[in-house]
């Protein structure tokens, strides 16, 4: 077990997890140098997926899931192990799992514990289960049944699970997910709008054919060896906490300007020029395009934005940031068609 994930170390994160904003504000330009860092190294073990590892981070900070689509082999995975390993998270902090529609939730939250059920309890046993990590992969997560479907429901919305019909907290705050392809199963459609992103992990052969021969033996050579250079220790999973509490405080503060006016964090950190060419790309593409965006997703999406901005370039929000509105499809068709409209709408393409 690493030092960040032994027992000590996982309860001195829990008691920083309180820290006043005044405190957090004086640390917060050191965490995001060291969170920048941490993206742009771990970008440079991979060919041509920097944009997904800047969502990536983007998501974690955010304490937002994220859904990775793409075909067998476009190393949704890796990105996933080598960000787990580049944040030091040990095994007793990360819980991964490949579904299926047969998956039980004994394989996911853990089995009943039969001492207790005796006793008229119904408990599960979930150390080394989702309930017990903080960085959760579930893989093929839309092939999941009705029952899983319920549970993660509750894990994503109210970060909470049911043992013996009572609430308990999880510890989850990353999670990642992915899958080969998007069904249109009415029954995943609040599954889905879960995931405010989606994005694409598409094969880069053709585009970087040598690099990615270069890159994938050197990745095999490093596997057999049993190293990790990825594991740099740029940031760590305090880092990512601390800065998720500190924008959601900020996010959450009034300030009062010299003439008595109240300004919230949208007066303070989102222009209004801006904010209405969020509204008038949204309003595009639901219009001429039928992509569903509930309000959840609004809301989910400009903490998103402000969290990008403060991790891109330290500020308010900018035209840039609005490129995250190309990861708002449902399917696999409105994947593809964002990723090339939503750039042109905004006159970045």
């Amino acid at each position: 077990m690493s030092a960040e994930t032994s027992p000590t170390a996982r309860d001195e994160i829990d008691a920083q997890l309180d820290l006043p904003f005044e405190t957090l504000a004086k640390e917060a330009s050191a965490i995001r140098a060291r969170i920048d860092r941490f993206r742009t190294s771990l970008g440079r073990w991979f060919v041509g997926k920097q944009t997904l590892v800047d969502l990536m981070v983007t998501a974690a900070v955010a304490q937002e899931p994220l859904l990775l689509v793409g075909q067998p082999g476009t190393a949704k995975s890796d990105l996933v192990l080598k960000f787990k390993d580049a944040l030091g998270i040990g095994e007793a902090d990360y819980f991964e799992y490949m579904l299926t529609r047969f998956t039980e939730p004994s394989e996911i939250f853990g089995p009943i514990d039969v001492a207790l059920l005796r006793q008229g309890k119904y408990m599960r046993r979930d150390r080394g289960k989702l309930p017990t990590a903080r960085l959760v992969f579930l893989d093929e997560i839309l092939k999941s049944n009705s029952a899983i479907l319920n549970a993660l429901l509750t894990v994503i919305n109210e970060r909470k699970f049911y043992q013996d019909g009572a609430p308990v907290a999880v510890r989850l705050k990353i999670l990642f997910a992915a899958t080969n392809e998007i069904p249109d199963h009415v029954e995943l459609a609040a599954l889905k709008d879960r995931f405010c992103l989606k994005a694409a992990c598409r094969s880069v052969g053709d585009e970087h054919f040598v690099e990615l021969i270069d890159a994938g033996l050197e990745l095999q050579t490093h596997r057999d060896l049993g190293r990790k250079p990825w594991a740099e220790g740029h940031a760590t999973l305090l880092d990512f906490l601390k800065a998720h509490r500190y924008l959601t405080l900020l996010m959450g503060r009034k300030e009062t300007d010299a003439q008595g006016n109240e300004k919230r964090d949208r007066d303070l950190y989102f222009r209004p020029e801006l904010l209405q060419e969020l509204r008038r790309v949204i309003r595009t593409l639901v219009r001429e395009d039928e992509v569903f965006v509930s309000d959840r997703k609004i809301v989910k999406l400009y903490r998103l934005l402000r969290t990008r901005a403060w991790l891109m370039h330290g500020g308010a929000v900018e035209r840039e940031d609005l490129r995250l509105l190309s990861y708002l499809g449902d399917s696999a068709a409105e994947i593809d068609l964002l990723e090339e409209k939503v750039p042109k709408l905004l006159g970045l393409a």
